[in-house]
């Protein structure tokens, strides 16, 4: 994963434990304090959302332990990897593509990151430019033809 990626995932697990963590805990005591708990929809909500939030908090934590930090400065663009922006071109209806290929936790399609488990970013490692990655995917099999490749 990138340097980035790791960063942003530090920063969002320190969020949650020094921030949304406490308000769980306060909700959980203030719910307590207003009696029969067996009958506390608040109480049981809050339990309900401590439990989600530990989940996400030791999922996030696993991801972290087994991150790998890519150095940048020994990426090359002679071919299609990991972290590269690839400029495709769709041979069949000419529509033309930008994706940047990136670890599974830093995938974002509306940033146009996707991660390098994805079928096409699996079709597109290790091609050059001007090579055509046939993929198949849900809808069959497409001809993406790779323009440039870049940081």
């Amino acid at each position: 994963m990138s340097e980035d990626g790791y960063n942003k995932l530090m920063a969002d697990l320190k969020h949650m434990e020094t921030v949304e963590r406490p308000k769980i805990v306060s909700a959980i005591a203030e719910a307590r304090d207003k009696g029969d708990l067996s009958e506390n929809a608040e109480y049981d909500a809050a339990k309900e959302a401590q439990g989600m939030l530990e989940m996400k908090i030791n999922q996030l934590k696993k991801v972290i332990s087994e991150a790998k930090i890519i150095d940048e400065s020994k990426l090359k663009t002679d071919s299609v990897q990991i972290l590269n922006k690839v400029e495709l071109k769709n041979l069949k209806n000419g529509a033309k593509m930008i994706y940047t290929i990136v670890s599974e936790s830093e995938a974002n399609l509306k940033e146009g990151k996707i991660s390098v488990n994805t079928p096409i970013a699996q079709g597109l490692l290790g091609k050059k430019v001007g090579d055509v990655a046939e993929i198949k995917v849900p809808q069959g099999i497409i001809n993406l033809e790779v323009v440039n490749i870049s940081f």
